[in-house]
């Protein structure tokens, strides 16, 4: 990619959100003390901006400086559709873990836990480093943290702080799920 090439992406970047703003070009220019025509020449890609000019731009549209840099994300890789993600099955256990996010990249990660009647989601307590939130969608569990354990049902949510053992049982004759996030992702 070529400087002019840049200078186009960054100026159609900050273009659209000015118009996402329902601003127009004469509004802004007053904003930042420029003139409409040098912010017309910056849309176009035809000049490069100061960085000094950028920052002005980004405060008065009020978003961060890196939203002009950022690639756009095409929205159906964001997607993952039923019967299409990740899974981990662990056969000893008969658990069967699907990533609900599309990848590992973010800062977070979602999951959805299937645990089948009388089963545990792991023989000894585990720790992450990682903070979880979880929230139960169908069934009963029981977490095990530590040396405490809690009761959950349906819509029940739980907090499991980092480094904190842990692990799931369902003591029932019914399927339990459980949604969970996890951060940092550690599928």
């Amino acid at each position: 990619m070529n400087i002019t090439d840049e200078n186009q992406e960054l100026g159609s970047r900050v273009a659209k959100v000015r118009t996402g703003q329902k601003l127009t070009l004469r509004q802004l220019a007053d904003q930042i003390d420029v003139s409409a025509s040098l912010l017309s020449q910056i849309e176009k890609g035809r000049i490069s901006p100061s960085l000094a000019t950028l920052r002005a731009i980004a405060q008065a549209l009020n978003v961060p400086l890196f939203t002009f840099f950022l690639e756009e994300t095409p929205a159906d890789t964001l997607v993952v559709r039923a019967g299409t993600g990740k899974k981990i099955t662990v056969p000893d256990l008969n658990l069967e873990y699907s990533l609900l996010t599309p990848d590992l990249s973010g800062a977070i990660e979602m999951a959805l836990l299937k645990v089948p009647p009388n089963c545990s989601s792991s023989d000894v307590l585990l720790a992450h480093s990682g903070e979880e939130v979880a929230y139960v969608s169908s069934g009963e569990v029981f977490l095990l943290l530590d040396e405490q354990t809690v009761h959950l049902g349906p819509g029940d949510s739980v907090k499991i702080l980092p480094n904190t053992r842990h692990k799931w049982q369902n003591k029932t004759d019914k399927e339990a799920v459980v949604i969970f996030a996890l951060t940092p992702p550690t599928f």
